[in-house]
């Protein structure tokens, strides 16, 4: 059988920590090109991962390597019209998240996916930690009955991206935290959920520490004079369609001890929590309240994202995080924008709510 023939848009530290390490483990992929706007870079790191090919323009590698795979993990801005592109050229795609800058972008990928035949994979990759896959495993088995409630967040002390970067410039990358940190925790609590239909949604946006470069996150370094127009922390309150509510805060600064990761879930059977990457349990036991803590490996995956979205391109499997889940996703951030803007929730409209498009 032929290897799938990978090519890479965008050579950052992420794609090429997540993105190139890790197809370049798969035996069925052969890491053929990647592209990026600064060659010198790109020519560097495809020096190290054995790859023949530099493009500086996406779109001229997209015409003449053939591709099977490509991986966008560029500035949020332009995810839409590079992953389109790619479609709409027989390539399949895994793109990092957000899929797009909203709701709108996003499902014009969907369309364009639907179009083509091909698939698209988001870069969700906190659905595919061992935590993750063994707690949605319980979920699925009504383990924890009806869950009404989950409380969500990933809080930093210091961790801006950078002032100046293209994460602190709204035009470019859509929002702030919320979107960047949000749109992996956030959407951990709904797939939990079930992706089930929002109802309204309130909440405040806050941007306090953009005067400052002192909170940079590690390796990030901040312009003074540049460009911070998003949101440095939020919080919001989701109420959903079956009664089931969500509690959401997020900051890339802020005055607390440590940061922290978590998704707390309130059932009516059960509970469970992963705080920081560990998972535990909380039920009940011959009448006695008991914790529990599983033993989970992290050296021995449950599953691979990278090898999870070529078997889907080879057996047609169903992706575990597909286009349509970056779309309601990017649904109830928009709106979470729109509700910090004013004081009254805003309310999804069902008559133009399209979900799993």
């Amino acid at each position: 059988m032929r290897k799938l023939r990978y090519g890479l848009i965008g050579v950052g530290n992420n794609a090429v920590k997540k993105h190139l390490t890790n197809y370049a483990m798969l035996g069925n992929v052969e890491l053929v090109a990647i592209s990026d706007i600064n060659m010198e870079h790109a020519e560097k790191v495809a020096e190290r991962f054995e790859i023949s090919k530099v493009y500086k323009n996406y779109q001229d590698m997209i015409n003449e390597e053939n591709l099977d795979i490509v991986s966008v993990t560029t500035p949020n801005s332009l995810h839409a019209d590079m992953t389109i592109y790619a479609l709409q050229h027989g390539v399949n795609v895994h793109c990092e998240k957000p899929l797009a800058i909203n709701a709108s972008e996003a499902q014009r990928i969907v369309d364009a996916k639907n179009t083509s035949g091909k698939l698209v994979m988001v870069g969700l990759n906190n659905r595919f930690t061992n935590a993750a896959i063994y707690l949605k495993t319980l979920i699925d088995t009504g383990y924890f009955g009806h869950i009404y409630k989950i409380n969500t967040g990933w809080v930093r002390r210091s961790g801006i991206p950078g002032r100046g970067t293209w994460f602190t410039n709204k035009s470019i990358a859509g929002g702030g935290v919320l979107i960047d940190l949000g749109a992996h925790y956030l959407d951990l609590a709904l797939y939990f959920m079930g992706m089930p239909e929002p109802k309204y949604i309130t909440g405040a946006a806050y941007q306090n520490f953009a005067h400052t470069t002192s909170r940079n996150r590690n390796g990030y370094k901040g312009d003074p004079n540049g460009i911070f127009n998003v949101e440095d922390s939020a919080t919001g309150f989701l109420g959903l369609e079956n009664g089931s509510t969500v509690h959401f805060e997020f900051s890339w600064a802020s005055n607390i001890e440590e940061e922290r990761t978590f998704v707390e879930i309130l059932g009516t059977k059960g509970g469970a929590s992963i705080v920081n990457g560990k998972l535990k349990i909380q039920s009940e036991l011959l009448g006695t309240c008991i914790d529990v803590m599983p033993v989970l490996n992290d050296n021995i995956k449950f599953l691979s994202e990278f090898e999870h979205f070529t078997n889907a391109i080879l057996t047609n499997e169903d992706l575990i995080a597909p286009a349509e889940h970056g779309v309601y996703l990017m649904n109830i951030i928009d709106h979470f924008y729109q509700s910090a803007d004013t004081p009254e929730p805003v309310f999804f409209d069902k008559s133009t709510l399209k979900l799993f498009s």
